[in-house]
């Protein structure tokens, strides 16, 4: 969880505050809140937005489409790739080092030596910049779950929106889809509106259930909306700035809580060229730089999803990148679901490689990749390293994938 400069020095000591670098819970969080004169109570219209997979591309499209609009947008996102500020958007842009720096070192003295974890800090950071800077919309995302996530100490956005959840972080979110479920479902307020996309119908019934507990109108992609090639509930849609079929649910759930709220700037122009000017990286991300450049004529992409429903969103897109050969190399976290993952990309792979960077956060063992890939993937080493061992001919196209850790590090890598 790396700054930059000053602000890097302070991140790296506030990590002193706890023992532990997850620890869900909001009392602690409140506690400092109140101390800073409560930022939380001052923001602009916030749109808060839970789920697994999708959160920041569904992000993505909530501020394209209010930027389309000519509104200034502050967004709120984690984790980050490369650099520390790209979780904090400020009026549009990312917040600059000295504005960074000076706020937290603001938090860290209100804080004093209380214990408190670093996501909290951050986040208490980030809601007092965005208190004092004038927007119209706070793009919010959940960090891990929801119930007891740092960010749902805001208690009435003007709209939630929960993307599709599968099984992930189940040490602290629980075993079961229900479960994890239930926990996303804690951002449901009292009366707001909640847009969903689609959702497993165990998970779809939690949601049923506390919304209703919550008196909120449940949104379901279905019943209340729906989206294809064609569009959303007859709007006609250009095809989204974001690569896949499954970004077509993203764009539709950020359409909805938007529709929901209902602010007078929203129309369908601003819809559609924002739907179409959407921009996430390491989201079936085209590369061009310096690893791309070893690797043609093949073409190098890079994609940051981690558990077993991104490895199926990922492999929905795979059929339209069928008229070339696919080498796929995979990276992932420890502790996630390899197998999961890595199962349904295996029919599109004309070769598969597992790579482990040396910065990358937790890294999976190799062998333990190849193990779950069935020994269908051969160790690959770094990602240069596989790199070097992909055939030259014919041109075909790389995918880099696994982890949003290992992302960082070939965007770094790309860059330099």
């Amino acid at each position: 969880m790396k700054g930059s400069g000053r602000s890097e020095a302070i991140i790296d000591r506030l990590h002193a505050l706890h023992p532990k670098l997850i620890d869900l819970s909001l009392g602690r969080l409140e506690i400092l809140l109140a101390k800073l004169g409560h930022p939380e109570r001052a923001l602009p219209p916030v749109i808060h937005v839970a789920g697994t997979n999708g959160k920041g591309s569904t992000c993505a499209f909530l501020r394209a489409i209010a930027e389309a609009a000519g509104q200034r947008v502050h967004v709120y996102t984690s984790p980050h790739l490369v650099r520390f500020h790209e979780r904090i958007r400020l009026a549009g842009a990312l917040v600059e080092e000295t504005l960074l720096a000076d706020a937290l070192e603001e938090v860290e003295r209100v804080n004093g030596a209380e214990p408190i974890t670093v996501f909290e800090v951050t986040t208490a950071v980030a809601l007092l910049l965005f208190s004092r800077v004038e927007a119209d919309l706070l793009v919010l995302e959940v960090g891990l779950g929801g119930r007891f996530d740092a960010t749902n100490v805001v208690a009435r956005p003007v709209a939630t929106a929960i993307t599709s959840i599968s099984m992930d972080h189940m040490d602290f979110l629980g075993e079961t889809l229900a479960k994890i479920a239930f926990e996303k479902a804690g951002i449901i307020k009292p009366g707001v509106p909640c847009a969903t996309g689609f959702q497993a119908p165990e998970a779809l019934a939690v949601l049923r259930d506390v919304a209703a507990a919550q008196g909120a109108p449940l949104l379901a992609r279905g019943e209340a909306w729906e989206v294809d090639g064609a569009g959303y509930n007859g709007l006609a849609l250009p095809p989204p700035g974001l690569p896949g079929v499954h970004q077509r649910d993203n764009a539709g759930i950020a359409i909805t809580a938007l529709r929901a709220w209902g602010p007078a700037w929203l129309n369908d122009a601003a819809i559609q060229r924002g739907v179409a000017r959407a921009e996430w990286p390491a989201r079936i991300q085209r590369l061009d730089g310096a690893l791309a450049a070893r690797v043609a004529p093949h073409e190098l992409w890079l994609d940051g999803g981690h558990n077993p429903g991104a490895g199926a969103a990922l492999a929905a897109h795979l059929p339209s990148w069928a008229d070339k050969p696919l080498h796929i190399l995979v990276g992932m976290k420890s502790g996630k679901g390899a197998a999961g993952f890595i199962a349904p990309l295996l029919p599109f792979a004309t070769s598969l490689l597992a790579v482990r960077e040396p910065g990358q956060h937790l890294a999976m063992d190799l062998a333990e990749i190849v193990a779950a890939s069935g020994g269908v993937a051969r160790a690959g080493g770094t990602v240069a390293e596989a790199l070097a061992m992909l055939p030259h001919a014919p041109p075909g196209r790389v995918l880099i994938c696994g982890s949003l850790y290992l992302a960082g590090e070939v965007l770094k890598a790309e860059a330099a």
